[in-house]
Protein backbone atom coordinates (compact mmCIF):
# COMPACT_ATOMS: atom_id res chain seq x y z
CA UNK A 1 0.00 0.00 0.00
CA UNK A 2 1.37 3.49 -0.86
CA UNK A 3 2.60 5.25 2.26
CA UNK A 4 4.07 8.68 3.01
CA UNK A 5 6.65 6.89 5.15
CA UNK A 6 8.46 5.55 2.09
CA UNK A 7 11.73 7.48 1.76
CA UNK A 8 11.59 6.96 -2.00
CA UNK A 9 8.25 8.75 -2.37
CA UNK A 10 8.99 12.39 -1.56
CA UNK A 11 5.74 13.70 -3.07
CA UNK A 12 3.56 11.46 -0.92
CA UNK A 13 5.51 12.51 2.14
CA UNK A 14 5.20 16.23 1.39
CA UNK A 15 1.44 15.95 0.86
CA UNK A 16 1.05 14.04 4.11
CA UNK A 17 3.38 16.44 5.95
CA UNK A 18 1.34 19.48 4.94
CA UNK A 19 -1.89 17.85 6.07
CA UNK A 20 -0.38 16.51 9.32
CA UNK A 21 0.99 19.86 10.45
CA UNK A 22 -2.22 21.65 9.53
CA UNK A 23 -4.30 19.22 11.61
CA UNK A 24 -1.95 18.55 14.55
CA UNK A 25 -3.22 19.57 17.98
CA UNK A 26 -0.70 21.65 19.92
CA UNK A 27 -3.00 22.84 22.74
CA UNK A 28 -3.61 20.34 25.52
CA UNK A 29 -7.20 21.52 25.95
CA UNK A 30 -7.78 20.57 22.34
CA UNK A 31 -7.17 16.91 23.20
CA UNK A 32 -9.75 16.71 26.00
CA UNK A 33 -13.25 15.29 25.57
CA UNK A 34 -15.84 15.05 28.34
CA UNK A 35 -17.69 11.74 28.29
CA UNK A 36 -20.63 10.64 30.44
CA UNK A 37 -20.35 6.85 30.42
CA UNK A 38 -17.18 5.09 29.21
CA UNK A 39 -19.12 1.84 28.91
CA UNK A 40 -21.48 3.40 26.37
CA UNK A 41 -20.00 6.45 24.66
CA UNK A 42 -22.45 8.48 22.64
CA UNK A 43 -22.01 8.88 18.86
CA UNK A 44 -20.97 12.51 19.38
CA UNK A 45 -18.44 11.59 22.10
CA UNK A 46 -17.03 8.84 19.92
CA UNK A 47 -16.74 11.19 16.95
CA UNK A 48 -14.90 13.76 19.04
CA UNK A 49 -12.45 11.20 20.43
CA UNK A 50 -11.80 9.70 16.99
CA UNK A 51 -11.24 13.15 15.50
CA UNK A 52 -8.46 13.83 17.99
CA UNK A 53 -6.91 10.41 17.46
CA UNK A 54 -7.01 10.97 13.70
CA UNK A 55 -5.29 14.33 14.03
CA UNK A 56 -2.75 13.57 16.76
CA UNK A 57 -2.98 9.81 17.43
CA UNK A 58 -4.28 10.54 20.93
CA UNK A 59 -7.20 11.87 22.91
CA UNK A 60 -7.73 12.57 26.60
CA UNK A 61 -11.14 11.90 28.08
CA UNK A 62 -12.66 12.93 31.40
CA UNK A 63 -15.58 11.26 33.14
CA UNK A 64 -17.27 11.25 36.54
CA UNK A 65 -18.41 7.64 36.09
CA UNK A 66 -16.97 4.83 38.20
CA UNK A 67 -14.57 2.67 36.18
CA UNK A 68 -13.24 -0.86 36.68
CA UNK A 69 -11.42 -3.39 34.49
CA UNK A 70 -14.65 -4.47 32.83
CA UNK A 71 -15.54 -0.87 31.93
CA UNK A 72 -12.04 -0.31 30.54
CA UNK A 73 -12.46 -3.36 28.31
CA UNK A 74 -15.92 -2.22 27.12
CA UNK A 75 -14.59 1.27 26.43
CA UNK A 76 -11.82 -0.05 24.20
CA UNK A 77 -14.16 -2.33 22.26
CA UNK A 78 -16.13 0.71 21.12
CA UNK A 79 -13.02 1.83 19.23
CA UNK A 80 -12.25 -1.53 17.63
CA UNK A 81 -9.81 -2.52 20.36
CA UNK A 82 -10.31 -6.21 21.06
CA UNK A 83 -6.92 -7.94 21.14
CA UNK A 84 -5.49 -7.18 24.57
CA UNK A 85 -1.83 -7.80 25.29
CA UNK A 86 -2.19 -10.08 28.29
CA UNK A 87 1.34 -9.55 29.60
CA UNK A 88 2.46 -11.70 32.50
CA UNK A 89 1.79 -9.03 35.16
CA UNK A 90 -1.69 -8.15 33.89
CA UNK A 91 -4.92 -9.33 35.52
CA UNK A 92 -7.18 -12.06 34.23
CA UNK A 93 -8.78 -9.72 31.69
CA UNK A 94 -5.40 -8.62 30.35
CA UNK A 95 -5.67 -5.21 32.03
CA UNK A 96 -2.91 -4.07 34.39
CA UNK A 97 -3.27 -2.14 37.62
CA UNK A 98 -0.31 0.24 37.61
CA UNK A 99 0.43 1.21 41.19
CA UNK A 100 3.35 1.12 43.60
CA UNK A 101 3.93 -2.47 44.73
CA UNK A 102 6.45 -2.07 47.53
CA UNK A 103 5.57 -5.45 49.03
CA UNK A 104 5.56 -7.35 45.74
CA UNK A 105 9.15 -8.31 44.90
CA UNK A 106 8.19 -9.46 41.41
CA UNK A 107 6.56 -6.17 40.42
CA UNK A 108 8.88 -3.95 42.43
CA UNK A 109 11.66 -4.97 40.04
CA UNK A 110 9.88 -3.06 37.25
CA UNK A 111 9.82 0.76 37.19
CA UNK A 112 6.07 1.19 36.39
CA UNK A 113 5.31 -0.38 39.80
CA UNK A 114 7.54 2.09 41.66
CA UNK A 115 7.33 5.85 42.24
CA UNK A 116 10.38 6.49 40.06
CA UNK A 117 10.40 8.41 36.78
CA UNK A 118 9.96 6.49 33.54
CA UNK A 119 11.88 7.80 30.53
CA UNK A 120 10.43 8.33 27.07
CA UNK A 121 9.17 5.15 25.43
CA UNK A 122 6.40 3.49 23.49
CA UNK A 123 4.69 0.55 25.16
CA UNK A 124 5.77 -2.99 24.36
CA UNK A 125 9.12 -2.04 22.83
CA UNK A 126 10.40 -5.41 24.07
CA UNK A 127 7.61 -7.43 22.43
CA UNK A 128 8.19 -9.63 19.35
CA UNK A 129 6.75 -8.37 16.00
CA UNK A 130 3.64 -10.57 16.22
CA UNK A 131 2.79 -8.89 19.54
CA UNK A 132 3.41 -5.26 18.62
CA UNK A 133 1.44 -2.79 20.73
CA UNK A 134 -0.49 -0.47 18.44
CA UNK A 135 -2.79 1.27 20.90
CA UNK A 136 -3.29 1.87 24.59
CA UNK A 137 -5.82 3.12 27.12
CA UNK A 138 -4.44 4.52 30.37
CA UNK A 139 -7.21 5.34 32.87
CA UNK A 140 -6.52 7.18 36.13
CA UNK A 141 -8.39 5.98 39.21
CA UNK A 142 -6.25 7.94 41.67
CA UNK A 143 -3.41 10.35 41.03
CA UNK A 144 -0.38 10.80 43.29
CA UNK A 145 -0.22 13.33 46.11
CA UNK A 146 2.59 15.05 44.21
CA UNK A 147 4.12 14.50 40.76
CA UNK A 148 3.42 11.75 38.25
CA UNK A 149 2.94 14.05 35.26
CA UNK A 150 3.14 12.56 31.76
CA UNK A 151 4.61 14.03 28.61
CA UNK A 152 3.07 12.88 25.34
CA UNK A 153 4.20 13.18 21.73
CA UNK A 154 2.57 11.89 18.57
CA UNK A 155 5.06 9.43 17.07
CA UNK A 156 4.10 10.58 13.56
CA UNK A 157 5.13 14.13 14.45
CA UNK A 158 8.41 12.82 15.84
CA UNK A 159 8.97 11.00 12.53
CA UNK A 160 8.12 14.17 10.59
CA UNK A 161 10.49 16.38 12.55
CA UNK A 162 13.31 13.87 12.31
CA UNK A 163 12.80 13.36 8.57
CA UNK A 164 12.82 17.11 8.01
CA UNK A 165 16.14 17.21 9.80
CA UNK A 166 17.71 14.21 8.09
CA UNK A 167 16.45 11.43 5.86
CA UNK A 168 19.54 9.47 6.92
CA UNK A 169 18.20 9.57 10.48
CA UNK A 170 14.95 7.88 9.40
CA UNK A 171 16.87 5.38 7.30
CA UNK A 172 19.04 4.42 10.28
CA UNK A 173 16.10 4.14 12.68
CA UNK A 174 14.20 2.00 10.18
CA UNK A 175 16.98 -0.58 9.91
CA UNK A 176 15.89 -4.06 11.05
CA UNK A 177 18.78 -4.22 13.52
CA UNK A 178 18.63 -0.68 14.91
CA UNK A 179 17.84 -1.61 18.53
CA UNK A 180 18.10 -4.83 20.53
CA UNK A 181 16.43 -5.54 23.85
CA UNK A 182 18.47 -8.32 25.53
CA UNK A 183 16.76 -11.43 26.82
CA UNK A 184 15.12 -11.46 30.22
CA UNK A 185 15.91 -14.41 32.45
CA UNK A 186 14.40 -15.77 35.64
CA UNK A 187 15.00 -18.74 37.89
CA UNK A 188 13.69 -21.11 35.21
CA UNK A 189 15.85 -19.77 32.37
CA UNK A 190 14.98 -17.43 29.47
CA UNK A 191 11.64 -15.77 30.23
CA UNK A 192 11.75 -13.49 27.18
CA UNK A 193 14.05 -13.88 24.20
CA UNK A 194 16.16 -10.98 22.93
CA UNK A 195 14.26 -8.74 20.51
CA UNK A 196 16.00 -6.95 17.67
CA UNK A 197 14.14 -4.62 15.36
CA UNK A 198 13.63 -1.13 13.93
CA UNK A 199 12.41 2.01 15.64
CA UNK A 200 10.16 3.03 12.75
CA UNK A 201 8.25 0.52 10.63
CA UNK A 202 5.07 0.44 8.56
CA UNK A 203 2.33 -2.14 8.69
CA UNK A 204 0.48 -3.79 5.79
CA UNK A 205 -2.05 -0.95 5.95
CA UNK A 206 0.69 1.67 5.55
CA UNK A 207 0.42 3.05 9.09
CA UNK A 208 3.49 4.02 11.08
CA UNK A 209 4.62 2.06 14.14
CA UNK A 210 7.30 3.22 16.55
CA UNK A 211 9.27 1.03 18.96
CA UNK A 212 11.47 3.05 21.30
CA UNK A 213 12.85 3.46 24.79
CA UNK A 214 15.18 6.10 26.15
CA UNK A 215 16.48 3.69 28.77
CA UNK A 216 20.25 3.34 28.77
CA UNK A 217 20.48 0.10 30.74
CA UNK A 218 19.95 -3.19 28.94
CA UNK A 219 19.51 -1.50 25.57
CA UNK A 220 21.84 -2.30 22.69
CA UNK A 221 21.94 0.19 19.82
CA UNK A 222 23.50 -0.70 16.52
CA UNK A 223 27.04 0.59 16.79
CA UNK A 224 27.44 2.59 13.61
CA UNK A 225 27.75 6.34 13.12
CA UNK A 226 24.37 6.84 11.41
CA UNK A 227 22.40 5.02 14.10
CA UNK A 228 24.14 6.74 17.01
CA UNK A 229 23.67 10.14 15.34
CA UNK A 230 19.97 9.37 14.76
CA UNK A 231 19.46 8.33 18.39
CA UNK A 232 21.11 11.56 19.55
CA UNK A 233 18.84 13.56 17.26
CA UNK A 234 15.75 11.85 18.65
CA UNK A 235 16.89 12.44 22.23
CA UNK A 236 17.43 16.12 21.41
CA UNK A 237 13.92 16.37 19.97
CA UNK A 238 12.34 14.78 23.05
CA UNK A 239 14.25 17.17 25.32
CA UNK A 240 13.10 20.23 23.35
CA UNK A 241 10.31 22.69 24.09
CA UNK A 242 8.39 21.96 20.89
CA UNK A 243 4.64 22.65 21.25
CA UNK A 244 4.05 19.13 19.92
CA UNK A 245 5.00 17.74 23.35
CA UNK A 246 2.02 17.81 25.71
CA UNK A 247 2.33 17.94 29.50
CA UNK A 248 -0.60 16.37 31.34
CA UNK A 249 -1.38 15.27 34.88
CA UNK A 250 -4.20 12.74 34.72
CA UNK A 251 -6.63 13.10 37.59
CA UNK A 252 -9.30 10.65 38.76
CA UNK A 253 -11.65 9.82 35.90
CA UNK A 254 -9.25 11.03 33.21
CA UNK A 255 -7.73 8.73 30.63
CA UNK A 256 -5.50 8.59 27.60
CA UNK A 257 -6.67 6.80 24.46
CA UNK A 258 -3.91 6.61 21.87
CA UNK A 259 -2.17 4.78 19.06
CA UNK A 260 0.83 4.03 21.31
CA UNK A 261 2.33 7.50 21.18
CA UNK A 262 5.62 8.42 22.82
CA UNK A 263 5.20 9.08 26.53
CA UNK A 264 7.06 9.32 29.82
CA UNK A 265 6.21 9.71 33.52
CA UNK A 266 7.68 11.97 36.18
CA UNK A 267 8.56 10.63 39.61
CA UNK A 268 5.90 11.05 42.29
CA UNK A 269 5.08 10.91 46.00
CA UNK A 270 2.09 8.89 47.11
CA UNK A 271 -0.56 9.55 49.70
CA UNK A 272 -0.37 6.29 51.66
CA UNK A 273 -4.11 6.33 52.25
CA UNK A 274 -4.90 7.02 48.60
CA UNK A 275 -2.04 5.64 46.46
CA UNK A 276 -1.72 6.41 42.77
CA UNK A 277 -3.42 3.78 40.60
CA UNK A 278 -4.16 3.55 36.90
CA UNK A 279 -5.64 0.88 34.67
CA UNK A 280 -3.53 0.12 31.60
CA UNK A 281 -4.93 -1.74 28.60
CA UNK A 282 -2.57 -2.42 25.69
CA UNK A 283 -3.79 -3.70 22.34
CA UNK A 284 -2.47 -5.29 19.17
CA UNK A 285 -5.11 -3.25 17.26
CA UNK A 286 -5.00 0.36 16.14
CA UNK A 287 -7.92 2.60 17.00
CA UNK A 288 -10.57 1.95 14.34
CA UNK A 289 -11.55 5.14 12.54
Amino acid sequence: MPTPFDLLDANAYLRWREHKLAQAITNLDGLIVEIKDPAAVTPIERKELLSRCHRSNMAIYATHASVNENIVQRFGAQFGLERLDANWLAGEQGITRVTVCADDGQRQAYIPYTDRAIKWHTDGYYNPPKRQIHSMNLHCVQNAAQGGENRLMDHEIAYLMLRDESADCIRALSAPDAMTIPERTDETGVARAAQTGPIFSTGPDGTLHMRYTARTRSIEWKQDADTLAAVALLEKLLASDTPHIHHVLLGPGMGLLCNNVLHDRAEFNDDKQHPRMLYRARYYDRIAE
